[in-house]
């Protein structure tokens, strides 16, 4: 079985590990590091948008409909990402064998994503947007803002008024 799609001058590093493969679309220019791991399920398609990198190690789990990856993203090493959250309220029963809850998640284009973070099923980053080192995110969250933390919340936007990133009113920032 081949991809769905897999774009001019885009490559993957091996090691990797990829599950339902003609769901998966990879645009033009994309560079995905050693150690991918991608799953999609009950008809789940990734698709990665042109010239986004991607770092070692990350996890990518799409079931139901599309994870979206936007153009010119930055992903680090070590980030989970998914639109899929596991029941866990019938008592008895090992979460992994509940149902599947499926959430749209999108990452917007020209996106940065920090080292460890872990992108929630139901998160929808505007464009321009910086998630931080190990931050848990979920959640939408407008285009140039800055979200850290855990759980993660807006620290900084851009405001097209001033031309600058300002601080919100969280103190951290």
């Amino acid at each position: 079985m081949t991809f769905g799609r897999f774009g001019s001058f885009s490559y993957i590093g091996k090691p990797l590990k990829i599950q339902g493969k003609g769901n998966i679309y990879v645009d033009n220019k994309v560079r995905i590091q050693p150690g991918i791991r991608m799953e999609t399920d009950s008809h789940g398609i990734i698709h990665i948008a042109e010239n986004t990198s991607i770092g070692q190690n990350v996890h990518l789990i799409a079931s139901g409909e599309v994870l979206e990856i936007g153009k010119n993203t930055t992903i680090s090493g070590n980030v989970f990402i998914t639109n899929t959250d596991h029941e866990y309220r019938e008592i008895g029963i090992h979460v992994l064998k509940q149902k599947h809850i499926v959430k749209t998640t999108r990452i917007g284009e020209n996106c940065f994503i920090g080292y460890g973070a872990c992108i929630q099923a139901g998160t929808i980053l505007g464009k321009q947007c910086v998630v931080g080192a190990n931050a848990v995110v979920r959640g939408c969250f407008p285009d140039y803002s800055v979200i850290v933390g855990v759980p993660g919340h807006i620290i900084k936007q851009y405001s097209s008024v001033t031309k600058m990133w300002e601080k919100t009113n969280d103190e951290l920032g």
